[in-house]
């Protein structure tokens, strides 16, 4: 986003008072955002159990999340910048409070996924009410900092979801632990619209649609094509798998209990913080020495690519599922890429476009998975056959493959263009 030079001299430093004002709320709407997204996996068996629900009514209403979350990016963009993010993520947060609410009284397949819904909705502004807080608050030269520190938050968030969350349900059932979420939730909300500064915007309001011409440009730009699926599929499968399906794999191919899958969980989304936080320092050091943004994303895919293989042959699994977890992600190195690209005046719009092909893609593969599965007869123990676990994530492995084919013609232009711009 481009400031004029009024506003940017009014942006503050990065102050001790200005992370703990203008910064943590948001970063504990975001840890609150990966916790709700990932909790599924954890609670799936109590709902599959209570409820009597299939793989493929499982897979829908968790993937709920991911859709509702897809079909507000647009408007999201057009309301931060009118209200500004702390009163936008205020009124979200207070819109997932209530589906919590409601998913803990749910009594069905469909009252699940309209209340799960509902909390993707009011999680859709947690990475980017974050953001345009980063733009407003802190300045240029210290945004990368305050941003990963932001999403590590959310890392930390996937990694209560697992073993504290498994624990919690234990003790006092999934009913209770999501009227607590809701809770937790609105408190949240109070401390966004309580403790951060304002004002908080710093750029006149742009029309819907408008903002959906300039959408359209660039989903139609060559660069934006070839990139889509790539990124889209490879981040969008991680997110399906690791929220939803890594769960039930563990508990069936894994042969673990309940603790034991929460125990794995944790590991995995431990794995995820340590990607996020190493990958870009990695990338920032690559690039001071000349090596290319999508140079680096291309080995990365290559080693996500090759635990995937590796988890769908069971071969060792535990380092597999690690390597998975931490670098399932690393599609949002290219947002940066993507910023230069377009130009600071499309980089926002562009960032959140390939934002919408992830979560799309994350909410299709996580129902598709659940579709697949179901295809093949429960075992005696009520879960799913190991054949129905390698046909289904091993689609979408080559799925992945064909996106990175379809990409691979075109990259040395890309990567030239990328030089060009630096």
């Amino acid at each position: 986003m481009n400031v004029g030079a009024s506003q940017a001299t009014s942006v503050p430093s990065l102050t001790l008072r200005i992370a703990l004002t203008a910064l943590l709320p948001f970063g504990l709407g975001y840890f609150l955002s990966y916790l709700f997204r990932a909790v599924n996996a954890v609670v799936a068996p109590d709902l599959v159990a209570e409820l009597k629900l299939d793989a493929g009514q499982l897979g829908f209403l968790t993937a709920a999340y991911l859709l509702a979350f897809s079909l507000f990016q647009l408007p999201l963009g057009v309301l931060l910048d009118r209200y500004g993010p702390r009163r936008v993520q205020a009124a979200l947060l207070g819109v997932s409070a209530l589906g919590a609410l409601l998913f803990s009284f749910g009594q069905d397949a469909l009252s699940l996924t309209l209340a799960r819904a509902l909390i993707g909705l009011g999680f859709a502004g947690g990475l980017m009410s974050s953001l345009k807080a980063v733009v407003v608050w802190v300045p240029e030269a210290r945004r990368a900092l305050a941003s990963a520190g932001v999403m590590s938050l959310g890392a930390i968030g996937l990694m209560v979801s697992t073993a504290p969350m498994q624990w919690a349900v234990a003790a006092v059932g999934w009913r209770t632990a999501f009227v607590a979420l809701a809770a937790m939730t609105a408190v949240v909300a109070l401390i966004l619209l309580l403790v951060v500064p304002r004002p908080d915007t710093t750029a006149e309001p742009q029309p819907l649609g408008q903002q959906i011409r300039s959408v359209a440009k660039i989903m139609a730009d060559p660069a934006f094509v070839r990139l889509a699926p790539m990124l889209g599929l490879s981040a969008g499968t991680h997110i399906a798998i690791q929220t939803l399906w890594a769960g039930p794999w563990w508990r069936d191919m894994g042969g673990l209990d309940a603790a034991g899958v929460g125990q794995r969980l944790f590991l995995m989304a431990a794995a995820f913080f340590v990607g996020i936080l190493s990958t870009g320092a990695l990338v920032d050091r690559l690039n001071r020495r000349g090596i290319s943004t999508l140079d680096i994303l291309l080995g990365f895919l290559a080693v996500f690519f090759t635990a995937q293989v590796l988890i769908v042959l069971q071969i060792a699994v535990l380092p597999a599922w690690l390597a998975f977890g931490m670098l399932g992600q690393v599609a949002v190195l290219a947002f940066p890429w993507l910023a230069g690209y377009f130009g600071a005046h499309l980089s926002g719009r562009a960032n959140s476009s390939m934002n919408l092909m992830i979560f799309v893609t994350a909410f299709a593969v996580q129902w598709a998975i659940g579709g697949i599965i179901d295809q093949y007869p429960r075992t005696p123990s009520g879960g799913f056959p190991p054949e129905a676990y390698r046909m289904a994530f091993g689609l979408f492995l080559g799925v992945q493959v064909a996106g990175l084919l379809f990409y691979l013609p075109v990259h040395g232009r890309l990567r030239a263009r990328g030089k060009a711009m630096a």
